[in-house]
């Protein structure tokens, strides 16, 4: 007897957005320690983008797709924080998100609070909990410091704008254009930069009097990464979380010492919410913050699952602002 099926975005090769390929397969049915959830929306990322081009190698073929919210369907055994019925969201590994309805381990399934629409779960897991790791967990920052946060207009910039205000965090962002850029004040950035039509570099040293801001939150790699070590104040940390332009090249580490003495990490997601604990946790803070009204989930992109391909060209030519989703 044939079980449920489901629509999923795959991967054969690696290469550009004509390698994603729709296929219908069954579903089947949860082992332990895990759930079946049917999406009713999934979100895009680029590490969507990285993983379909290559850039982090995948045995193939592959299945895309790291975060959507729905409904759960059924649970294995040894799963106690969800049941059949109740809404979820998550960001969790392996990939597989870009499908109508999948199998996965649940321990970095959460449960999804009434108040937030299944858009705005699927829009916010994994840019929302990349936000909570970078300004909770990687380095101490109070009430006061300063942040450089490049690509402040995207689906995690917009998120980071918000979190920083609600926290009396000064960040300072830099878009792509002078409507990203005020988007990004909109949402909280304190100064936006056009890095198009300024130098990034000395426009923060301008905006700190020369002293440089405490981090710099650097998801685009390669084009920025030696002017952001440049904005930093001495004992300054800089947090590389992404390769938006390309992997930033070998570095010498003496460089971080003639700079003052700089502190650099290259963070990823996925150790943060390894630990089924901390993952809730740290989604529950998310959740908080969205249901208070400090956060707002903007989604300004949104395509159907066949489209996926039109949705990787999109996010790839930075043509987006704020978050983009799937409906299946």
């Amino acid at each position: 007897m044939i079980g449920p099926l489901t629509r999923a975005v795959i991967i054969n090769e690696h290469g550009g957005p004509e390698e994603l390929h729709l296929i219908t397969a069954e579903v089947g049915d949860p082992g332990p320690g895990e759930i079946r959830i049917r999406h009713e929306a999934v979100g895009l990322n680029f590490i969507d983008v990285y993983q379909r081009s290559g850039l982090y190698p995948m045995k193939l073929p592959a299945r895309l797709g790291m975060e959507g919210a729905g409904i759960i369907e059924a649970v294995g055994a040894n799963v106690s924080h969800l049941k059949p019925g109740d809404r979820a969201a998550y960001a969790a590994q392996p990939p597989g998100a870009c499908c109508d309805a999948r199998v996965m381990p649940a321990a970095q399934v959460c449960p999804l609070p009434d108040a937030i629409s299944f858009e705005d779960g699927a829009a916010m897991m994994l840019k929302g909990l990349t936000v909570n790791y970078l300004f909770r967990r990687t380095t101490p920052l109070q009430r006061g410091d300063t942040v450089l946060f490049h690509a402040a207009a995207g689906g995690v910039g917009l998120i980071a704008c918000q979190w920083a205000r609600s926290e009396g965090i000064t960040l300072i962002g830099t878009a792509g254009s002078d409507a990203k850029c005020a988007l990004a004040l909109e949402h909280g950035a304190r100064h936006a930069i056009n890095y198009r039509t300024e130098d990034f570099t000395a426009r923060v040293r301008e905006l700190t009097d020369g002293k440089g801001v405490d981090v710099v939150m650097d998801s685009i790699g390669k084009d920025t990464f030696e002017g952001s070590l440049d904005c930093l104040k001495p004992l300054g940390m800089m947090i590389s979380f992404g390769n938006a332009s390309g992997p930033v090249a070998p570095v010498n580490l003496g460089v971080l010492a003639a700079k003052g003495s700089l502190k650099l990490t290259r963070p990823s997601l996925f150790t943060h919410i390894a630990d089924h604990a901390t993952c809730q946790q740290m989604a529950a803070e998310l959740f908080a913050k969205v249901v208070a009204g400090d956060i707002t989930i903007r989604i300004d992109q949104r395509f159907p699952l066949f489209k996926v391909a039109e949705a990787h060209r999109a996010l790839e030519a930075r043509q987006t602002t704020g978050a983009t989703i799937l409906e299946p």
